[in-house]
C-alpha cells in the first residue's frame, strides 16, 4: 500500500498488476525471484540496458519522491530524512515482527500472541507521545515517515478494533484516523482483480475508480 501512496501523491504512471501470492505469475518471477510485493520494474535505460527493479515499498516510495515531490514528504519540519529512515526501520522491524505474528498467530504456533503484542504498544506508545507534541511524526505537515508507517499501524488496529479503542493513545489514534479518512488513501484502496500472465495491467494512479471487470 505505502509504494501505491508513493507513486500516486508523485504522479509517476506505472502498469498496476494485481497479483495474487498464492498462485505467482511467473513474470513476477522472472522479475523478482524471491516472489514478494511489491516490486516496480523501470523502463530500459537509453543506453538499451534492462531497467532497475526495486523490491522493497521502501525504496519504491524513495524512487518516486525523489522525481517529484508536491507534499515535500522528503522535508520534514522537524527533524530530518536520517531521522526519519531511523523510525521507519523500526516500524519494519521489530514492530512489523509482532505485526505478524499477532495478525496470523496461526502461522507462529510457538509464539504467544500477547508476548508479542507488548513491546508493539510500547513502540505504539512512543509514537502516541510523539504526537502528542505535533500534528505529524516530524512536523506540521504529512512525510514519508507517517505515510511509510501508517499503513502497519492500520494493520495492528484492525487486529482488535476494541483492544485498539480502548488503549490511552489520543493523538495516534486521531492521526491514524485522519490519515484513513484522506483523499490519497482512498485514492489506491480500490480492490481489485488478480492480473493474469499475458495480459496488461491497469494504467495507475487511476484517472477514476477502475471498475470491477478491469
Amino acid at each position: 500500500m505505502r509504494a501505491r501512496l508513493a507513486l500516486a501523491a508523485s504522479g509517476q504512471t506505472c502498469e498496476l498488476r494485481e497479483v495474487v501470492l498464492r498462485n505467482k505469475p511467473q513474470s513476477l518471477l522472472q522479475a523478482s525471484p524471491k516472489g514478494t510485493v511489491p516490486v516496480l520494474v523501470l523502463p530500459p535505460t537509453g543506453d538499451g540496458a534492462p531497467g532497475l527493479v526495486l523490491e522493497q515499498s521502501l525504496d519504491i516510495m524513495l524512487w518516486a519522491l525523489q522525481r517529484n515531490d508536491p507534499g515535500a514528504w522528503l522535508a520534514p519540519s522537524h527533524g530530518n530524512h536520517q531521522d526519519m529512515l531511523a523510525l521507519i526501520a523500526e516500524c519494519d522491524g521489530r514492530f512489523k515482527q509482532a505485526l505478524d505474528r499477532c495478525k496470523y498467530p496461526n502461522r507462529y504456533p510457538d509464539t504467544n500472541t500477547e508476548d508479542e503484542r507488548t513491546p508493539a504498544a510500547a513502540w505504539l506508545h512512543q509514537l502516541d507521545a510523539r504526537l502528542a507534541a505535533r500534528s505529524y511524526l516530524f512536523g506540521n505537515h504529512a512525510t514519508l515517515a507517517d505515510m511509510a508507517i501508517a499503513p502497519f499501524v492500520r494493520q495492528f488496529a484492525g487486529i482488535d478494533a476494541d483492544w485498539w479503542s480502548a488503549q490511552p493513545w489520543p493523538h495516534l489514534q486521531a492521526w491514524l484516523a485522519q490519515w484513513q479518512a484522506s483523499a490519497l488513501l482512498a485514492s489506491v484502496m480500490h480492490k481489485l482483480p488478480a492480473w493474469v500472465d499475458g495480459t496488461a495491467g491497469l494504467v495507475f494512479p487511476f484517472a477514476q475508480k477502475p471498475s470491477p471487470g478491469n
